[in-house]
């Protein structure tokens, strides 16, 4: 997420996300005058409206938010941990920054389009969940960004007002946009919900106990860094660029897989993200028979500490200086463009490596039907289920010390899974 620059916003279709037919007909409802009691949705009974609600860390829509958003960036201690001083530290880089990254987001179109993507993305996923799963709908499309509008203490008092919660129950699903969990990313997003959560919905009142009944039932997709869809989408837009190169150099292009790096206090505590990126570009490689030779590279870092490399701008430099130039970017921890994709991979990378016409990047997930179809399935295999989260989602972190991950784990986990977590 260090936003090393400014990348120009590229006009692109939206492509419509492929319908799904369905053989369901809408169930019968009951017409008796009573009071309706709270909606208490559970894996044998489930009713609709179900609210699904994209999470990511979100970039400003214009330049005016950009300071606002550092602001927020770094004083989330779950991102970057800067030590005792944070609160200090934290706006002062913030500040100093700014003028930079307003420069970047100049030279993308004046904004990110994260927000653009994001609420996309979710709409046409819930057009597809209707049909894949009446017994659950409507579902309603929100996004929770964690620095951006629209911010999650935002998206939860929105969903109030649209009947969830308030003694009104109702199912909500927090779908992270984070295909590989990381603490940093999913792990703060899920603590800023539970926060939220918590001051606007977990207590009576009059300052009693936790008032479950007729609050909001959560759930949450945690990961999917190997889901089937989702390496399809990645491997469809590789073999496109792949196209593009003369047949007889296509076999020997590198693909430099890039995510956003940590900083190795983060890995050295046990973060799973590391491994979780390997396990979405070994799966994408699968998939592609390994066609082509790759490596796993790492961008955005912030800041003099260690963080986990190679990184990804060192990575393309040290290829072309051996004379290797045909080279494809594959931004594989994101699902949409955004700063890190336009301007980080698309004009700083690329320039740092004297614009070679053979130094090229695979589209982003964006509009790709085929990827929305993924979240679809994704999200009705959820529902189906009726699960919670994961069982991975129990564990923390080996070295992991913080109360807020501990009690927000237990929240989510429900309580099946809460015993696990420790």
């Amino acid at each position: 997420m260090a936003l090393r620059r400014s990348f120009a916003l590229p006009q692109q279709l939206l492509r419509p996300a492929a319908r799904i037919s369905s053989g369901f007909s809408k169930q019968q409802r009951n017409g008796l005058a009573t009071a309706v009691p709270p909606v208490t949705q559970d894996a044998t009974g489930s009713r609709g409206p179900t609210a699904m609600v994209f999470l990511n860390m979100g970039g400003p829509s214009t330049t005016d938010e950009v300071g606002d958003f550092l602001s927020r960036l770094f004083a989330d201690r779950d991102l970057i941990p800067l030590g005792p001083l944070q609160t200090y530290l934290g706006p002062l880089i913030a500040k100093r920054r700014t003028p930079k990254i307003v420069k970047q987001y100049s030279d993308i179109g004046g904004g990110s389009p994260i927000r653009k993507w994001s609420e996309y993305q979710c709409e046409e996923m819930c057009k597809l969940l209707d049909k894949l799963s009446p017994e659950s709908a409507p579902h309603k499309p929100y996004v929770a960004f964690r620095y951006a509008s629209p911010l999650t203490e935002d998206m939860y008092a929105q969903l109030l007002a649209d009947g969830f919660g308030n003694g009104k129950g109702g199912r909500a699903v927090a779908f992270t946009q984070y295909p590989q969990y990381s603490c940093s990313t999913t792990g703060s997003s899920l603590n800023e919900l539970w926060k939220w959560r918590t001051r606007l919905e977990g207590k009576r009142a009059d300052g009693g106990e936790v008032d479950v009944n007729g609050s909001i039932q959560w759930s949450v997709i945690d990961r999917w860094p190997t889901h089937p869809g989702l390496v399809e989408a990645f491997a469809r837009n590789i073999e496109d660029q792949l196209k593009t190169y003369p047949e007889d150099r296509r076999a020997g292009v590198v693909l430099l897989f890039s995510a956003h790096s940590l900083p190795m206090s983060v890995v050295n505590r046990g973060d799973p993200y590391p491994a979780e990126v390997a396990a979405t570009v070994h799966a994408v490689m699968q998939r592609l028979n390994f066609s082509n030779p790759y490596r796993l590279c790492w961008q955005s870092q912030v800041g003099p500490s260690a963080w986990l490399g190679a990184q990804t701008s060192d990575t393309v430099q040290e290829y072309v200086k051996r004379g290797q130039t045909d080279l494809v970017l594959v931004p594989i921890a994101f699902t949409s463009d955004h700063i890190e994709t336009l301007y980080e991979l698309d004009l700083e990378v690329m320039e740092e490596a004297g614009n070679l016409p053979g130094v090229k990047r695979a589209e982003s997930l964006n509009g790709n039907p085929v990827f929305i179809e993924a979240l679809a399935n994704l999200a009705h295999d959820h529902l189906r289920k009726g699960e919670k989260c994961s069982l991975q989602m129990t564990l923390r972190c080996q070295g992991c010390k913080s109360e807020r991950c501990l009690e927000q784990k237990k929240f989510f986990a429900g309580q099946k899974y809460a015993p696990l977590v420790q």
